[in-house]
């Protein structure tokens, strides 16, 4: 079988038309079939207003195209790159593996080089690459919807944690006239102890990370922290549909490939050298950086019960936690999503390669020469995909709420969109209003030209929006994201009584303009959202 001898390959004028327009035709149907079946996806996405899942959906058309492209740029230059020559010497250092030349054989031909001298890359090669690449794209693609999948099915527990906080048991527990010894709570309690001994807590961090890693009243103590941080003490908020919506933002970042996971598998690739074993320990880095997420994690619940413990030895009520950056790695909470996203994007990368090695011929006794050890690699990583899909994904999309700012997703689809609408008109009639009166002091004239409003008026202020945006609510039965009052809704977003316009002297007129543009400042951090 080694020495068996392909024919040469037949050109397209050699070929059946019958045979052309059969394979024509085949590719055809199934890019349609695969086009209209995304389509339809998106349309259900958006019917069931999921506009966060069907963003990502675009990001995975969006990487089904650059590996498209990817694809046509190997195809088109796969003459001119397999006819650059260089010398045999450079050729022969940095190998995958020891094969001596010529051992696998190919049916593709080489381009004919100089005497000393091989292609930088064979026709063959070429190709393989190009099946790798696109084998790593499907299985990134596959592993974001395993996390998700998964993460969703281990927040069903916490639905039911949710709707206790609205029964009369809940209340008669959590009851704000109540006194207790704040060693006493539970949440202190299950942190505190042992697990407060320096050393010894990182240690019990880890390990329990596997087991009970979210409890009752770790859920229910990180939501009472977050609506007392960000919303009204008495407010009906659902926290639990507040973190579903915001663990979907976080798949549109997980679902895609940036450019720093690019260079990642670039340089993968590149220390891919027989003797150093690349593609065995660095099947060992996602695992451990998948363990120290998970262990920073389970810390910052137990900074934040420590905490607890050292601002009163009493608390009136239960205990409420403290939201902020300081508890997370260099005070970006954002990082912990990235580190999730380089493990994932590893493990693919391992199991795309390995399905790509031994799926293609001739490759198989180069990478699996030890094929105990490549069973181990698929084992991890097989272990590793659920560790991280089903235990620290959903931790990180619990725990990440504890940061300084609440995300964008703490109001529905509609009001945030009416609450960015309302700020951008704000500044840009204030932008007007500013070079009208700056006009109006250079003629003489302290009235604005235009006859511009002075302040918005109420069919555009954010308490009007609000109102709207709580009035086209799709989930009546659950309780809304946005304030419940309009008293409420005030306090966050007062609105400005506008006052009428008093003509003033010449010598006032240019300290009347300055403070007016100070005054009508819309403030940014009003509506500033983490995008975490």
């Amino acid at each position: 079988a080694e020495d068996y001898e392909y024919p040469p390959a037949r050109t397209l004028p050699e070929t059946p038309s019958w045979a052309v327009a059969l394979v024509f035709a085949v590719m055809i149907i199934v890019s349609v079939l695969l086009e209209h079946a995304l389509h339809k996806l998106g349309h259900w996405f958006h019917k069931r207003h999921k506009n966060a899942l069907a963003e990502a959906l675009e990001k995975i058309k969006a990487e089904l195209m650059l590996v498209g492209f990817i694809s046509l740029l190997l195809a088109v230059t796969q003459d001119p790159i397999s006819g650059i020559c260089i010398s045999e010497k450079a050729a022969s250092i940095m190998r995958p593996c020891s094969l001596p030349p010529g051992s696998v054989k190919s049916k593709y031909k080489d381009y004919y080089c100089a005497k000393g001298k091989v292609s930088l890359m064979s026709t063959g090669s070429l190709h393989q690459l190009h099946i790798f690449i696109f084998v790593l794209a499907v299985f990134h693609v596959t592993y974001s919807v395993i996390i998700m999948a998964l993460s969703r099915l281990k927040m069903r527990t916490w639905k039911k944690w949710e709707t206790e906080t609205a029964s009369l048991e809940y209340q008669f527990a959590n009851d704000p006239a109540r006194f207790r010894f704040t060693h006493q709570t539970s949440f202190v309690k299950r942190h505190l102890g042992l697990s407060s001994t320096p050393g010894i807590r990182w240690v019990v961090a880890f390990f329990r990370q596997f087991f009970r890693s979210v409890t009752k009243v770790d859920y229910l103590t990180l939501r009472a922290g977050f609506i007392n941080a960000h919303l009204s003490h008495n407010s009906k908020f659902d926290f639990h549909k507040y973190i579903k919506r915001s663990m979907e933002d976080d798949f549109k970042v997980v679902v895609g490939i940036s450019l720093p996971l690019w260079c990642v598998a670039i340089l993968t690739l590149f220390l891919d050298i027989d003797g150093i074993g690349t593609l065995t320990w660095i099947s060992f880095i996602p695992l451990v950086i998948l363990l120290c997420v998970g262990t920073k994690l389970e810390m910052i619940i137990m900074e934040m019960a420590l905490e607890i413990q050292d601002r009163a030895s009493v608390i009136k009520g239960a205990p409420v936690v403290e939201p902020s950056n300081k508890f997370f790695w260099f005070h970006r909470p954002d990082w912990v999503l990235f580190f999730i996203h380089l493990t994932l994007f590893q493990n693919a990368f391992q199991m795309a390669h390995f399905v790509w090695t031994v799926a293609t011929p001739g490759l198989k006794k180069c990478f699996h020469m030890h094929i105990g050890l490549s069973i181990m690699k698929v084992v991890l990583g097989l272990a590793l995909q659920f560790l991280c899909s089903y235990i620290t994904f959903p931790l990180y999309a619990l725990v990440t709420q504890m940061g300084s700012n609440m995300k964008r997703s703490i109001f529905d689809e509609q009001t945030a969109k009416a609450l960015t609408n309302w700020r951008n008109t704000a500044k840009e009639k204030k932008k007007v209003r500013d070079t009208d009166m700056l006009m109006a002091q250079m003629i003489g004239d302290a009235t604005p030209s235009r006859g511009t409003s002075p302040m918005p008026s109420r069919g555009s202020s954010p308490v009007h929006l609000l109102h709207k945006g709580m009035g086209r609510s799709d989930d009546p039965q659950s309780a809304p994201t946005s304030p419940r009052t309009m008293e409420e809704a005030r306090d966050m977003y007062p609105v400005v009584v506008a006052h009428p316009v008093h003509r003033l002297n010449p010598a006032d007129r240019r300290r009347s303009v300055s403070s007016s543009a100070l005054d009508a400042d819309i403030p940014s951090a009003d509506f500033s959202f983490s995008q975490g």
